[in-house]
């Protein structure tokens, strides 16, 4: 090598994804069994064959259409993780299931704690579907205040949550009319219209 010339440097690799893949199938409570224990997928997953990548620090779960779920990997036997917006879907078709509170255990404290007064009501676990099935389309954040505010209230009733919940819903957009009008001329203010108008109808009287 040359005095003048500069060493050239080896190209940076690309970080090594190295993981053990192996198939698993969907339970019908929407588990997956890895390395002895179980990790939950969205309740749409329910009977298929997933492909589980096991990695030192965390599991990544493939459908058969792509979607990816991660969970952090767990080390002991016998555990479960679960996902509570997995359920979503399934209590919205029944909202019973609520009253089984393993996937529920991680709910945000004010959701775990209107389930908690609602549960005690009948027809309770409905109108708590409905709050949790606003979350996919209204967002976690905003559920969280709703249900807050419906707290504080202390009106914990299906229909003060229903109005809360309906002001969580995006305003529609006015749709545009095509029209082949047009204005002749552009409106100018006139402050001193209403005084004019006045002055007439006194003179009028």
């Amino acid at each position: 090598m040359l005095a003048h010339e500069q060493p050239s440097l080896m190209p940076m690799p690309a970080p090594f994804d190295g993981y053990v893949e192996t198939l698993g199938r969907v339970s019908s409570t929407a588990l997956v069994t890895v390395a002895r224990n179980r990790n939950c997928v969205p309740c749409e997953w329910v009977g298929q064959m997933v492909s589980i990548r096991l990695y030192p620090e965390r599991v990544v779960l493939l459908s058969q259409d792509g979607e990816r779920v991660c969970h952090e990997r767990l080390f002991d036997r016998g555990q479960t993780r679960y996902d509570w917006q997995h359920y979503v879907p399934l209590i919205e078709r029944k909202p019973g299931a609520l009253r089984n509170g393993a996937p529920f255990t991680d709910l945000p404290a004010p959701l775990q704690h209107l389930r908690g007064l609602l549960l005690k009501r009948e027809g309770g676990d409905r109108t708590m579907a409905e709050v949790l099935a606003a979350v996919p389309t209204a967002g976690l954040e905003a559920v969280l205040v709703a249900v807050e505010l419906v707290l504080e209230s202390g009106a914990v009733n299906a229909e003060h949550i229903h109005n809360v919940l309906a002001r969580l819903q995006p305003t529609p957009a006015i749709p545009k009319v095509e029209t082949h009008l047009a204005v002749a001329e552009a409106p100018v203010a006139d402050a001193g219209r209403y005084d004019r108008l006045r002055s007439a109808e006194v003179d009028h009287g």
